[in-house]
């Protein structure tokens, strides 16, 4: 009889089940499983791999390096909750290795506004706020910070872009009151 804890096993069966996926599929699901259970993030290299297995040990992306401007147009966030899912990812998996960063802030969500063109919001914290309570972002290890999940994750890399036609957050317009009378 097998031994239920036979690791090389484990590695087949896994290596087996996401070969059926692309290589930017396998990162992602390797990340969610992860979180999942809890392990602490890695970029393990792929030297060391059994021969022949594809390269899913590698969390780092070989995908070009984009800026947000470029990211958030492609991905066209229909709302302000997406705009934030979409600027934590990018900071967490496509922005250049040396700004990336696993939370963000109300001051970084200001400033991609900015990076962007679009309007500024009025209670940046709110919005990020309102990504957790939706489950797009778990909340950070400081107050205030946030970190994509795994449903955040899904939504920005495979359900956007939407059928949004831009960026630009609208602007309140303030309702005439009428007397009733």
């Amino acid at each position: 009889m097998a031994d239920p804890k036979d690791d090389i096993a484990a590695v087949r069966s896994i290596v087996d089940i996401l070969s059926k996926f692309d290589a930017k599929e396998q990162e992602r699901i390797v990340r969610w499983v992860r979180e999942k259970m809890g392990l602490a993030e890695t970029s393990i290299a792929p030297t060391g791999a059994p021969t022949g297995a594809p390269a899913i040990i590698s969390l780092a992306s070989n995908a070009a390096v984009k800026d947000l401007k470029t990211f958030v147009g492609e991905k066209k966030p229909k709302n302000d909750v997406q705009f934030a899912a979409t600027v934590a990812y990018y900071y967490r998996f496509v922005a250049p290795t040396e700004h990336r960063k696993v939370e963000i802030t109300s001051n970084d969500l200001q400033e991609a506004c900015r990076l962007v063109g679009r309007e500024r919001f009025s209670v940046p914290g709110q919005t990020l706020r309102n990504a957790h309570t939706l489950g797009l972002l778990n909340r950070g290890s400081e107050s205030g910070s946030f970190a994509i999940n795994s449903v955040g994750e899904n939504l920005v890399d495979v359900s956007l872009p939407g059928d949004s036609t831009g960026i630009p957050r609208a602007k309140n317009k303030k309702k005439k009151r009428t007397k009733r009378g």
